[in-house]
């Protein structure tokens, strides 16, 4: 089994770019570069040589550097086939189900439209790992700038479905400010509070909170458990509402927060 690295490269005000290496072929992509600078900086700090992008929403802060990155590397872009139009330098199209091999590792290729309608998330099976973009955050998820409630619904519960051991490496540092959106929605709810201590732990530390496991996800974030009946009433709905109509509320609410 290829063994890969992944680093976590500090960008912008709160975003991050993620390096997955694999030491047998030499293989580094770098998940949504959102500055070319960063990216550069964290491979030379390594020894590592970038190859690929891989991109899972048009966003700047996401591709903002993709065009200077093939430039000075010649690497290859790899991005969503349904919305090839809109990343920069797009090289390999992809799209639901289908493997991007880098070098012993395989990424699959899940669609998760909702906080944009060509979003993608990167899944690598072998190495535990869950590449969700604005898609999934640490006790929370992304805004709806173009999807609709019911396909970010879906898109949240196919990423609740992958293992539990499956890391979760999202592209922004919103895990504090999601805790306490998400401790007014289930306040008693012990595996939130075992994260929030945790986080409080981390910040105090200067270290990033990332990343998280679905396990605990799953546990703990409110966006992933809007087919539970305590979150339904939390939000002053019926229990037996559909999830995605509680989905849409928690999101409505977080929003205003």
């Amino acid at each position: 089994m290829a063994r890969l690295e992944i680093a976590l490269v500090p960008a912008l005000a709160d975003n991050y770019i993620y390096l997955a290496h694999e030491p047998d072929s030499g293989i580094t992509a770098a998940v949504d570069p959102g500055s070319a600078a960063a990216a550069l900086a964290g491979c030379r700090e390594r020894g590592w040589r970038l190859t690929h992008i891989l991109a899972t929403h048009h966003h700047g802060d996401h591709v903002g550097g993709n065009l200077e990155l093939k430039r000075e590397t010649g690497c290859v872009v790899v991005g969503a086939r349904a919305d090839a139009a809109r990343i920069p330098g797009i090289d390999v199209e992809v799209g639901e189900g289908e493997t991007f091999l880098l070098g012993g590792s395989a990424a699959m290729v899940l669609e998760t439209p909702g906080h944009t309608i060509g979003h993608i998330a990167y899944w690598l099976p072998e190495a535990h790992a869950l590449f969700a973009g604005d898609t999934l955050f640490s006790l929370g998820c992304g805004r709806l700038f173009e999807g609709t409630p019911e396909q970010m619904w879906t898109s949240l519960a196919k990423l609740r479905d992958l293992p539990a051991e499956t890391r979760l490496f999202c592209a922004h540092e919103y895990t504090a400010a999601n805790g306490r959106f998400a401790r007014l929605v289930e306040r008693d709810n012990p595996a939130l509070l075992t994260r929030l201590d945790e986080v409080a732990r981390l910040g105090a530390a200067g270290r990033p909170t990332l990343p998280s496991t679905l396990g605990a996800e799953r546990a703990a974030n409110p966006f992933l458990r809007a087919d539970h009946p305590a979150v339904a009433r939390a939000v002053g709905l019926d229990p037996g509402t559909a999830p995605a109509k509680v989905f849409a509320e928690l999101r409505r609410r977080k929003d205003v927060f």
